[in-house]
C-alpha cells in the first residue's frame, strides 16, 4: 500500500528522476517558462521552491547548496542576481501551472509551468511591447513623397454590384505613346 508515500516516481529510477529535475529547474530558471506535462511540472514545483526560498539568502553555502541540486552555473547565477531580487518580498508560491490541454501523440495532460513575477500578461502589461508594423516599401524622403502624390491621379472604374479599383497613372512620368499601349495591356489582362 501506498500510504504516505507522497513522491511521484514518474516512472523513472531515482538517478533519472534527479538528473531529468534538475534539467528541468535550469531550463525554468533560464527561460521563465516550460511547457511539459502536469505530472512533471507539479514534481518540478515541490523541486524548485524550496531553492528559490533558499535564493533570498545570498551566501556562499546557499549557493553550494542550491548548486548541489541544480548542477549548473548559470542557472545558479541567474538565479541569485536576478530572480532572488525580485520575489524578495513573496512568502512563497514563486511558480504557476497553466493548463493547455493534451498532446496530440499520447493524450497527456500538458501545461505551462513558469515562474510568478515574470508573465507580463498577467502583470498587467507593465512593460508595454511597441507594435510592430509591417509595411511594403522602404520610408521615402519627404521631398520625394510629396513630389509623387502631386504628380499621381486617381482613376476609377466603377462598375454596379462589384468592387471599384483604384488604378494609379503617373502623368508626368509616361509619354502619351506608352499611355495608350499601357491602358490597352490593361484591359486585356483584366
Amino acid at each position: 500500500m501506498r500510504h504516505q508515500r507522497v513522491i511521484n516516481h514518474l516512472g523513472r529510477t531515482s538517478s533519472h528522476r534527479k538528473a531529468m529535475l534538475a534539467n528541468m529547474a535550469a531550463s525554468l530558471i533560464l527561460h521563465k517558462r516550460i511547457t511539459t506535462t502536469t505530472a512533471k511540472a507539479k514534481a518540478l514545483r515541490s523541486y524548485i521552491e524550496p531553492l528559490i526560498t533558499k535564493s533570498k539568502k545570498d551566501s556562499t553555502h546557499s549557493r553550494r547548496t542550491v548548486f548541489s541540486f541544480l548542477k549548473d552555473k548559470e542557472a545558479v547565477a541567474e538565479l541569485f542576481r536576478e530572480i532572488s531580487p525580485k520575489i524578495a518580498e513573496r512568502p512563497g508560491g514563486y511558480t504557476r501551472i497553466l493548463k493547455t490541454g493534451n498532446r496530440i501523440g499520447d493524450n497527456a495532460d500538458m501545461c505551462v509551468l513558469e515562474l510568478v513575477d515574470y508573465n507580463e500578461n498577467m502583470l498587467g502589461g507593465e512593460t508595454v511591447k511597441a507594435k510592430a508594423t509591417r509595411r511594403r516599401r522602404s520610408s521615402k524622403k519627404k521631398g520625394e513623397g510629396e513630389e509623387k502624390k502631386a504628380s499621381e491621379t486617381p482613376k476609377k472604374s466603377p462598375a454596379k454590384g462589384k468592387k471599384t479599383e483604384t488604378q494609379v497613372v503617373k502623368t508626368d512620368e509616361i509619354p502619351e505613346e506608352k499611355s495608350d499601349k499601357t491602358s490597352e495591356e490593361t484591359e486585356k489582362s483584366e
